[in-house]
């Protein structure tokens, strides 16, 4: 019989709030923290709002790590201190071996590329900054959330795109179900709102001008945000070994690719995904009570993922409450996947789905139950929670109560 992965605490920075709990209150209110981006350098930038960390929570990192650290990373790092006080865990010598962290990133430490660039091609310097290697590297997040909490088992980073944290813990459960390990950090990170991210973006022609409406007919495209979460996962085993509260279950994830385009989605992929997260759960679609979609607010996507729910869960449709909280959010790319656990493992615990903020019309094409604007008191036996990627790859966990 496999190993049962549970989490055991969850820690989150966004927008939205600076920990886990503040996070889940904003989703609960429906209360979406996309607006002007107030601490950057825009420059010419056609589009202006994201989804902003106004202030960093005091979090106490030695000047030394922090020196070494792009925002992603530090980001990684306060979600996953979190995480680990909530789960009364810490490293010492005699778990320290069986203690590991995967980390998803979508772009890694633009902060520091961008700094480096204007110093050198704007100011004329005459050499990068001496941690520029080690702040940019996409496996950056991990090690410094390895070295903060002094975790010495499977470390690593996992990128890709906007899949990235949904893969992150899907790896970090096999972790735990091959005997490498008794606990995973697990989650994303990503601080995208820098100049020169938002301006390829702005060039793709998806983001959308004044705030981000996922299904609704009268969306215009994405919002990009910045962000954090990170999970404690353990074997069943494990944490009832330590008397730890278990939070919820990773009953199954479900992987696939496209093989199609670079940036257009198919149908077919995605749903492959959900059908494979079923099946690794052990879930028939009757069992699935909330979704939190993937939905970022583009025409395309979201017609398509709404035609991939419909194919997997069919008869179960008009009883099956879907949600996008990228619409409070925003898309926080390596991170999205992340966020949107807490909004799963929250939704299963207190019998509440978050609402899709922003909604304003219906879309024929976009024809579930999208859960407008307020949050639905219903029982939540299972989650599933979607992420699609550029390049195709997609990846889909189910959550349950342990």
């Amino acid at each position: 019989m496999r190993q049962r992965v549970v989490i055991t605490g969850i820690g989150g920075i966004c927008g939205m709030g600076t920990d886990a709990a503040s996070i889940w209150e904003a989703m609960r209110a429906g209360r979406p923290a996309i607006g002007p981006i107030e601490n950057v350098e825009l420059h010419e930038l056609k589009v202006r709002i994201g989804s902003q960390i106004k202030a960093l929570p005091d979090h106490g990192i030695d000047r030394k790590q922090l020196v070494s650290m792009d925002r992603f990373s530090l980001l990684a790092v306060i979600a996953a201190r979190e995480a680990m006080a909530q789960a009364g865990l810490q490293a010492g010598q005699a778990n320290e071996w069986r203690m590991g962290a995967t980390v998803g990133v979508g772009v890694c430490g633009w902060e520091a590329i961008e700094e480096n660039y204007r110093a050198l091609l704007l100011e004329g310097r005459n050499r990068a900054g001496i941690f520029t290697v080690p702040k940019v590297m996409p496996g950056a997040a991990a090690g410094q959330v390895s070295m903060a909490l002094g975790l010495r088992g499977p470390v690593f980073g996992v990128t890709s795109a906007c899949s990235s944290a949904n893969h992150a813990f899907a790896a970090a459960v096999d972790q735990i179900r091959l005997g490498r390990a008794d606990v995973m950090l697990a989650g994303g990170s990503d601080a995208p709102l820098v100049w020169g991210v938002l301006k390829a973006w702005e060039a793709l022609r998806v983001l959308a001008p004044e705030t981000c409406r996922p299904f609704s007919a009268d969306r215009q495209g994405l919002v990009l945000g910045e962000g954090a979460g990170m999970a404690v996962l353990e074997s069943y085993e494990h944490a009832r070994a330590r008397g730890a509260e278990i939070l919820g279950e990773i009953a199954g994830a479900g992987l696939s690719a496209d093989a199609s385009d670079i940036v257009a989605p198919t149908v077919e992929g995605p749903e492959a995904a959900m059908r494979a997260c079923l099946a690794d759960a052990g879930l028939d679609p009757e069992d699935v009570d909330y979704l939190n979609a993937h939905g970022t607010g583009t025409k395309a996507n979201d017609q398509i993922e709404t035609a991939a729910i419909r194919r997997v869960f069919g008869e179960h449709v008009p009883r099956l409450s879907v949600s996008s909280t990228k619409s409070m959010h925003a898309h926080c790319l390596g991170a999205s996947g992340a966020l949107e656990l807490i909004a799963c493992v929250m939704a299963i615990r207190e019998g509440l789905v978050p609402p899709t903020a922003n909604w304003r019309e219906p879309d024929p094409d976009c024809d579930l139950d999208m859960t407008p604007n307020v949050a639905r008191e219903r029982p939540v036996r299972a989650a599933l929670s979607n992420a699609f990627a550029f390049g195709g790859t997609n990846a889909v966990l189910a959550f349950t109560r342990a």
